[in-house]
């Protein structure tokens, strides 16, 4: 009701994202005690004899699942976990098996994040030379998507009969996945525009005449971290600056919150060559298997995966973390 809230609109961002968070739980909190209370209403009915031991067992059921999905989500409590999520997929060991397999990947990312309300943002995509992608950046955009999406970092394995062999042998492929959290206006990234190296160059992707004939791509090196990023999804080669300048300070924000938690540390650390013994979950498809290594959590659902069905592997991971 302050008439200045918003003089500052930063400041009164930040406010109102506080706001929405908290309301987010204590609506959480009450509608656990709501159920909680109708479960002790039903017991009380089934001590009287009005209502069945299986009735009372299903809605106990229920309860006890609600409780989990709040307890599970209690977990995204870093100052980063509420932001949206850059998402960045590598091929690695494999060619063209491996191009393919990221392809898989980022169909299966953007199928989890349709079926969860996110929305989903094209920022750089280098095509594999014979089928599939070498790289592709995304941003996932929604509530917690980085919270959520952090368990995904790490490299997956591939196991299947390659429809690129013409012997039809198993083939295995590699593929890395890397997270970071996209910085808002909240969140004060600092980056020296004397630090900075621009390239231009034209898109690879699909955008007709105008794709050939300008170079509307551009490619930037921060040169204290070395980190580089690139990004074609715009016409116009300003707007391509802005994206690459948030992607770039996305990627330092993640730097910083590493060296602030030490914790975190092991995030970049567990990243090792694309290759054999480095996945952090396996997908069998022959032998109908999925199988995250950190939690053992796995299931022979290979097409519900495949097609964004991550939920399960994503809380097994977060509640592993949490009791870590």
């Amino acid at each position: 009701m302050d008439p200045d809230f918003w003089n500052d609109p930063k400041r009164a961002e930040t406010i109102l994202k506080s706001i929405k968070q908290n309301k987010y739980w204590v609506n959480a909190y009450e509608n656990i005690a709501a159920i909680l209370d109708d479960l002790q209403v039903l017991f009380d009915f089934h001590k009287e004899g009005e209502v069945s031991e299986e009735e009372l067992e299903a809605e106990y059921e229920k309860v006890a699942q609600t409780i989990e999905e709040v307890e599970y989500k209690s977990t995204l409590n870093k100052e980063e976990d509420p932001l949206n999520a850059m998402l960045t997929i590598n091929a690695g060991a494999g060619g063209t098996e491996s191009c393919d397999w990221s392809e898989m990947l980022m169909r299966m990312y953007i199928m989890w994040a349709e079926k969860n309300g996110y929305k989903v943002k094209e920022l750089d995509r280098v095509d594999g030379d014979v089928a599939g992608i070498k790289s592709i950046s995304l941003e996932i955009i929604g509530d917690l998507a980085y919270g959520f999406l952090k368990s995904e970092n790490g490299v997956h394995r591939l196991v299947r009969i390659s429809p690129f062999n013409a012997q039809g042998k198993r083939q295995t492929s590699f593929a890395s996945v890397f997270l970071y959290p996209v910085v808002d206006d909240t969140i004060e990234i600092e980056v020296n525009k004397d630090d900075l190296s621009w390239d231009t160059f034209r898109s690879s992707g699909a955008g007709g005449q105008h794709v050939n004939k300008t170079e509307s791509a551009v490619r930037v090196r921060h040169e204290p971290s070395g980190i580089v990023v690139e990004c074609q999804e715009e016409r116009s080669q300003q707007r391509n600056r802005e994206t690459a300048i948030k992607m770039l300070k996305s990627r330092l924000y993640q730097q910083e919150i590493e060296r602030r938690n030490a914790e975190r540390d092991k995030v970049e650390a567990g990243k090792m060559k694309i290759e054999w013994g480095s996945q952090i979950r396996s997908y069998v498809l022959d032998d109908r298997r999925v199988k995250d290594h950190r939690t053992n959590h796995q299931t022979s659902n290979t097409d519900a995966v495949l097609n964004g069905d991550l939920n399960p592997f994503i809380k097994a991971f977060l509640l592993s973390d949490a009791n870590m």
